[in-house]
């Protein structure tokens, strides 16, 4: 039975993932900043939850205790915690920097650390979210596209350190996917179709597109794949249809 630590557990992409996994007969600890949602799908859910600062590695840790004690051991964690940041370089504040970086790389490297610590004795899997951004050029994504792009690294990193222990470390990119995280890009119908039109599939990505791809890397059955990173992207990165 898979046992996973959902960091970001109440937000679009994580809630999916988390109703996936008990749909199939897994268990899930929710784990986030903001206790109402959390809270709210967890009893949806029928599964524990937590309050956690994902940039506090202790905070991660102590997390990971917990989910561990209140599951009986874990087989996985997943960081769905992330942000979006519009902005070119010239008018990104140092104050959005960190803050894209901390939201983005450092909660990242908490759930690698705390994972590191706690599957080593039994192996397991680790997901981590990036983005298309890091992996296209796109304008005014210099930031969250150089945290996205740490998060390969990290993962990949990882993936190599931890291959003895049977830890597996793997990275989705996602393109733009219909969250509240990203209900400022789509505000408007104009705003919409321009990002519809960038995907190749023709439509944007939904929580459960990206959901499906953490479960199948989280689940014990895919032990040969570790240090991947998949695009979920609907082709915004690697394709290019005639206009």
């Amino acid at each position: 039975m898979q046992k996973v630590l959902i960091i970001g557990g109440a937000g679009g992409i994580g809630s999916a993932v988390a109703h996936q996994i008990v749909a199939g007969g897994g268990q899930v600890f929710l784990a986030g900043r903001t206790a109402g949602p959390l809270e709210q799908l967890a009893t949806t859910l029928g599964c524990p939850w937590g309050t956690v600062e994902a940039t506090d590695a202790d905070a991660v840790d102590a997390c990971g205790d917990r989910a561990a004690e209140e599951l009986g051991g874990l087989s996985g964690m997943t960081n769905c915690v992330g942000s979006i940041l519009l902005k070119p370089a010239h008018l990104t504040t140092p104050d959005d920097w960190q803050a894209t970086l901390a939201a983005n790389l450092t909660t990242a490297f908490t759930c690698v650390r705390t994972a590191g610590r706690l599957l080593k004795a039994t192996g397991g899997s680790v997901v981590l979210l990036s983005s298309a951004a890091a992996r296209l050029g796109l304008a005014n994504h210099e930031a969250v596209a150089a945290a996205k792009a740490g998060v390969i690294g990290l993962a990949r990193s990882a993936a190599a350190t931890y291959a003895r222990a049977k830890i597996r470390f793997n990275v989705v990119a996602p393109g733009l996917v219909r969250t509240p995280l990203a209900a400022g890009i789509l505000a408007n119908e104009l705003a919409e179709k321009a990002s519809v039109a960038m995907h190749p599939a023709g439509r944007l990505g939904e929580p459960e597109d990206v959901a499906r791809g953490i479960c199948w890397l989280l689940d014990p059955q895919n032990t040969w794949v570790t240090g991947q990173l998949i695009g979920i992207d609907g082709g915004l990165a690697d394709l290019k249809t005639r206009s």
